[in-house]
């Protein structure tokens, strides 16, 4: 940040003090006129940052990248983003963002423009989302109702005269949704609030898409294996699994989703010819990258990191690779309130950590979401186990 701007955002946090200690002590009169000119100096402060802070322009894209060296984040010079880095060097209070729907736990609900490039953070990384079904909602609870699968017998044979057989109608079930909120914190030191608005933002965006993925992962993880895994001992079993179990309803949209070991596992498998079952998807459009030729189909391959979905080596000399296979859109359900909020302080403490005397600032994230199974006959939970002689069990 420019020099002057610096020193005269230190002068505005000492004259927001003032105007604290006033009003602690009773002095509201005097507390006004200080919070008057505390106004002028911040509308001074924001009127220089467009002219004596602008960012550089040796990127034209505005890019910036992650420590991975992906360029992930576009954040573009724009009205949104200045409130949004403002806000945070103002700890999210009294902010002119749209703060409408937060509830009583209070916090700076993300601007749309900023949610966008989460969002395309999100897309950058790997996220399970994109496996399932996700619906908007605006209420903190509510239902869905879908019809039963049922077996039809078709009408009964009627003679002339004769009395017409009752026929089973449709059943329905209801999936019950109620929103939950997720939470975590992250310090900032004061130097970065004092950055460009783009550090600030792209700090912040990192953290919020990192955290908002994983959370995602883990539930959609914890519906998916909520059910023992299958042993499916070889390419048979997923085939069998594939074809009978999960059967011809979800024939044209079931995939197999593994992970890395998986994936090595797979890459070995072989027809009675020496040629390989794995192959790239010849789809240019999709982003699913491989195939697996399972008896008469071809099934798209989704391969997840070892990080995320993990093989099981609970047992000495033994992997269990995760073989989760069938229609994971019609098998699973996330509700999304869309309450993406932030709360900062400088003053907090949580254990192990003192905000204030660190001189930092603490930023809490809030998601808000509830994920639900919705039908679980489209998916199954599988496993292949493969001797590993690296693994010493636990």
């Amino acid at each position: 940040m420019n020099e002057k701007l610096l020193k005269l955002l230190n002068q505005i946090n000492a004259q927001k003090q003032k105007v604290v200690d006033l009003a602690n002590a009773g002095k509201l009169e005097e507390a006004k006129t200080v919070k008057e000119e505390l106004q002028k100096m911040q509308n001074k402060f924001d009127l220089l940052k467009d002219v004596l802070d602008q960012e550089p322009t040796a990127d034209p894209t505005n890019q910036r990248a992650d420590p991975s060296g992906m360029h992930l984040v576009n954040i573009n010079k724009n009205h949104a983003v200045h409130e949004f880095a403002d806000a945070a060097r103002h700890y999210f209070k009294n902010v002119k963002a749209n703060t409408e729907g937060t509830n009583a736990d209070g916090g700076y609900t993300v601007p749309d423009d900023i949610k966008t490039e989460i969002d395309r953070y999100k897309e950058a990384r790997f996220s399970m989302e994109s496996l399932v079904d996700t619906e908007s909602v605006s209420t903190d609870s509510g239902r869905r109702t879908y019809q039963s699968r049922a077996d039809h017998t078709g009408f009964a044979q009627v003679a002339e005269g004769g009395k017409i057989a009752n026929v089973a109608g449709p059943t329905f079930e209801v999936i019950d949704y109620t929103i939950k909120k997720y939470a975590g914190w992250m310090p900032v030191t004061s130097e970065l609030l004092a950055d460009s608005d783009a550090n600030i933002t792209n700090t912040l965006i990192q953290w919020l898409g990192e955290e908002d993925i994983a959370t995602r992962n883990r539930l959609i993880l914890e519906v998916l294996q909520s059910d023992a895994a299958t042993e499916l001992s070889n390419l048979d079993g997923i085939k069998k699994l594939l074809t009978v179990t999960i059967g011809s309803a979800f024939a044209g949209t079931s995939k197999i989703v593994t992970n890395d070991d998986g994936l090595n596992w797979m890459d070995t498998l072989k027809d009675t010819n020496g040629r390989y079952l794995l192959k790239p998807n010849m789809d240019p459009t999709s982003p699913i990258k491989y195939q697996l030729a399972v008896g008469a189909t071809n099934v798209p391959l989704v391969v997840i990191p070892n990080a995320i979905l993990k093989s099981n080596v609970t047992t000495a000399k033994k992997r269990g690779i995760p073989m989760i296979c069938g229609d994971l859109k019609e098998g699973v359900k996330i509700f999304d309130r869309q309450k993406l909020s932030i709360l900062a302080s400088n003053v907090a403490s949580v254990t192990g950590f003192n905000a204030y005397e660190q001189d930092m600032t603490l930023f809490r994230g809030i998601l808000r979401m509830d994920v639900k199974a919705k039908d679980k006959a489209a998916f199954k939970n599988g496993v292949i186990t493969v001797d590993d002689a690296t693994v010493s069990g636990s």
